[in-house]
């Protein structure tokens, strides 16, 4: 249990460590998104972790729907601003996901041609 709760500071800490970053640089990103960068340059660099990382992790992931709550709390207590910029962000989503569609299209399409590898009994199709 101790091992776990190692995992768990380790993840916290990391959180701690965004939000401490975003609020005395200003940027206008949530400090637990900045954690998770922070988390993700760490461990890239297969620097030390805890023993249960991996397992306190999937424990977390296995109930994310809880941590869904903190998010709509913070939905509801802008609303305001929501109605305001409303339209721009829902254009903003359905654009950037189109572009996301079509770009992951176009590099499966390029790598294909370039290695020729295709899944076994496709053909590509011009």
């Amino acid at each position: 249990m101790t091992e776990i709760l190692k995992a768990f500071t380790f993840l916290l800490g990391f959180q701690l460590l965004g939000t401490a970053a975003v609020m005395g640089i200003g940027v206008p990103i949530p400090g637990p998104v900045a954690g998770l960068l922070f988390l993700i340059g760490w461990l890239g660099m297969n620097a030390p972790r805890p023993k249960l990382l991996k397992e306190t992790a999937q424990g977390l992931i296995a109930h994310l729907s809880l941590l869904f709550v903190p998010a709509a709390v913070g939905i509801v207590q802008h609303l305001d601003r929501l109605v305001l910029e409303g339209k721009i962000l829902l254009t903003a989503v359905v654009v950037s996901t189109i572009l996301a569609l079509i770009v992951g299209a176009l590099t499966f399409v390029v790598m294909v041609r370039l290695t020729g590898a295709l899944p076994e009994g496709e053909e590509l199709r011009s």
